[in-house]
């Protein structure tokens, strides 16, 4: 394995592959500018899947956006095969003379092999014996909450001789005209203005990441008593408008809500027009963090300082307990945490009231 620096001059394609969930896509958006801003004569292509390609798409460093389906498991053993041909095909088309794989996952060690760039940078990870010389470089990874995700991607980069500088490190996601005029429409149906409300996320997908309904209820009428405007978001899930429900049958005071009615860019466009966003650790407080949005994060079991809010005005609150951040779904993995159970409103309030006041 080798250790020198890779000589970008003699790279004209790049693959970065970051085959994960919505939020970690988006905290690997950063690979592609500084990239492009060390080697701006490469094109420089993703590969995802296909449902968290607009964590992606429009990224001004991006050149094409492939994708693959979860669904192709649903076609069949031939179906699936003719999908995953048609993928390979394309990507062989393109002659990556770089892969970058952000992930430690068989399929990116598989593609250097099929693919066989000149180079090829991987995560050191437990691969198996077919898989321990996949890659011409390996880049070690802190563990344990004590490094951001963002800088554990791109050390990738580093293990090859980039070395961002801080305005490189940016999160960047572009909502897109489209978006932002359907957007603007939602917002005006419901008489509000842009830069003048407070949007609350309240919900993860993650059941186990969410503070309770009721905490959250209190929290909203107390910012409503004082004048603020608040907006309610959530995704189309049942389970997550089942929370939002509960939430909003609590409230004294009704809010507008976009719960269940916004695409991945409106609700980008929508947290740009917010002047505070608040929420829990989920894709929409990264989704903050890349519209420069200030944010409250409350966080429980999963890690502040490996997922928190990135190059934004923000302040994370946590309950002081010895066991977090454990990593767990919840105490015990019973999907309860009482890490975020124990958070009080006054404290998460006195956060709104800080930010509102440093920004």
């Amino acid at each position: 394995m080798l250790n020198d620096p890779v000589d970008l001059s003699q790279v004209r394609r790049a693959l970065v592959i970051k085959l994960r969930h919505h939020g970690d896509v988006l905290l690997a958006s950063p690979v592609f500018s500084a990239l492009r801003a060390a080697a701006p004569h490469v094109e420089i292509d993703a590969l995802v899947y296909h449902d968290t390609r607009e964590m992606l798409s429009l990224h001004p460093a991006i050149s094409q956006l492939h994708t693959i389906d979860r669904g192709w498991k649903k076609l069949g053993p031939l179906g699936q095969l003719r999908a995953e041909w048609g993928l390979l095909s394309r990507l062989k088309a393109r002659g990556y003379d770089l892969v970058v794989t952000l992930t430690e996952h068989n399929r990116g060690a598989w593609l250097v092999r099929l693919l066989k760039p000149r180079w090829s940078v991987g995560p050191h990870g437990p691969y198996g014996r077919f898989f321990k010389k996949s890659f011409s470089r390996r880049y070690l990874q802190v563990p344990g909450n004590r490094r951001h995700t963002i800088e554990i991607h791109l050390d990738a980069l580093r293990r090859i001789g980039v070395y961002p500088a801080e305005a490189q490190r940016e999160l960047t996601l572009v909502p897109g005209a489209n978006a932002e005029e359907t957007l603007r429409a939602k917002l005006a149906e419901r008489g509000l203005e842009a830069g003048r409300y407070i949007l609350v996320h309240p919900t993860s997908r993650w059941s186990f990441k969410s503070w309770p309904a009721d905490r959250m209820a209190a929290l909203i009428d107390a910012l409503t008593a004082r004048g603020e405007t608040v907006v309610l978001s959530a995704a189309p899930s049942r389970e997550e408008l089942a929370m939002v429900a509960d939430i909003e049958s609590r409230l004294a005071r009704p809010v507008a809500s976009l719960a269940g009615l916004l695409s991945l860019k409106e609700l980008a466009a929508a947290i740009d027009q917010a002047s505070l966003y608040i929420g829990v650790d989920s894709v929409p407080m990264h989704i903050a963090s890349a519209m420069k949005t200030p944010c409250v994060a409350l966080f429980g079991p999963s890690g502040d300082i490996e997922w928190g809010p990135w190059q934004v005005p923000h302040r994370v609150v946590t309950e002081p307990m010895p066991c977090r951040p454990c990593g767990n779904a919840g105490c015990g993995g019973g999907w309860q945490s009482e890490c975020l159970q124990r958070i009080p409103v006054a404290r998460v309030l006195a956060a709104v009231d800080a930010l509102q006041k440093e920004t």
